[in-house]
């Protein structure tokens, strides 16, 4: 159960209304501070319209941080928005299996993206040499987009975990297909 109530659009001001025009439950916890959430969703907004940087690579980075803060929110959500950006199933089996140490038959630059969000999301920040090998391959606009895209997700899945939102019913059936792993 959430820490603070899903608002409505009716529970909004005229003004504030479009902050639900996509009326998921974590932006009806954000709108609690309607101005906290507009600025959310800039860069969010940001990251998925105005990024150049290939929306399946960002949807595999978000995927990563969601898989590693065990965040069923992040993770569901993703799963689903993964697979309209070009994510497959496969993709998501080997990221899993990538994150364990195991073989997988990814791209190279798919396995470097999951290495740089994994580096970000336990350590802090990527590797000199992950950095590297990104900014060759991307160029520096990208690997300045794949670096806020890392960086903004790891606060998503702290919001998501201090809210404690709720995963909406039909996004249930993500969850269900990619459980986490039982804790140790």
């Amino acid at each position: 159960m959430a820490r603070v109530p899903y608002l409505e659009v009716s529970d909004l001001s005229a003004e504030d209304q479009d902050l639900l025009k996509r009326p998921i439950w974590l932006f009806k916890a954000l709108v609690n501070s309607p101005k906290a959430a507009r600025a959310f969703s800039g860069l969010g907004g940001y990251i998925r319209y105005g990024s150049k940087l290939d929306s399946r690579l960002r949807e595999l980075a978000i995927l990563q941080v969601g898989w590693l803060a065990r965040s069923p929110y992040e993770w569901s959500h993703h799963v689903k928005l993964g697979y309209d950006f070009g994510v497959t199933d496969a993709d998501i089996r080997a990221l899993i299996d990538d994150t364990a140490g195991k073989p997988t038959s990814l791209a190279p630059l798919d396995r470097t993206v999951l290495k740089a969000a994994r580096e970000m999301t336990n350590g802090g920040a990527m590797a000199e040499a992950t950095f590297n090998a990104l900014q060759k391959e991307l160029g520096n606009e990208l690997v300045v987009d794949l670096t806020l895209t890392i960086g903004f997700y790891n606060a998503v899945v702290r919001v998501l975990g201090t809210l404690q939102i709720d995963v909406e019913p039909e996004y249930m059936p993500y969850l269900q297909k990619y459980p986490f792993p039982a804790a140790s």
